[in-house]
């Protein structure tokens, strides 16, 4: 099943191949209100799940798998929607998220501002970001503009740390 390039992916479209399923972040792709960000807010549950089961090193290389199966799945879900990174497809927030959640010190506070944070690196683009959104094209793109955004994410709250202590 496709849909015609620039519509809103329907929950059938979701769940014809799973390759929709996960770049569309398990179905919050469909949300009709930023699905960026719902994207972004489903990796607190799983980070918490995660953490919980996997040590860190585990952690991160679990993180490397979720990012390669996200090259696949934005890939295709990319060509079977006519559009390479279609707003709905929120897989990549999702990954990214979740490395900043694996570095960024624990607590409430530190996560909601890493959270601000990459929300507006993912939305502003400076550079490099939006070149390699515009140049590096298909999953390897979808996926790779958010890991330089969870980068700058985890720049900001490191210095923040350091100065605030």
């Amino acid at each position: 099943m496709t849909a015609a390039a620039g519509t809103r992916p329907s929950a059938g479209f979701l769940f014809s191949h799973p390759a929709h399923f996960i770049a569309l972040g398990f179905g919050t792709g469909l949300s009709p209100l930023a699905p960026g960000t719902v994207g972004t807010l489903l990796a607190f549950p799983l980070y918490a799940v995660l953490e919980q089961w996997l040590p860190s090193g585990l952690f991160a290389a679990t993180l490397a798998g979720l990012f390669a199966a996200g090259i696949w799945a934005c890939d295709r879900c990319g060509r079977d929607l006519g559009v390479i990174d279609h707003g709905a497809m929120n897989f990549d927030e999702t990954v990214a998220f979740l490395l900043v959640l694996l570095f960024a010190p624990q607590g409430l506070v530190w996560q909601a501002a890493a959270f601000a944070a990459f929300r507006f690196f993912d939305i502003v683009k400076p550079p490099p970001i939006r070149h390699v959104e515009r140049t590096v094209k298909n999953g390897l793109g979808v996926m790779l503009d958010d890991l330089i955004a969870a980068f700058y994410t985890l720049l900001l709250v490191a210095a923040a740390k350091r100065l605030l202590g």
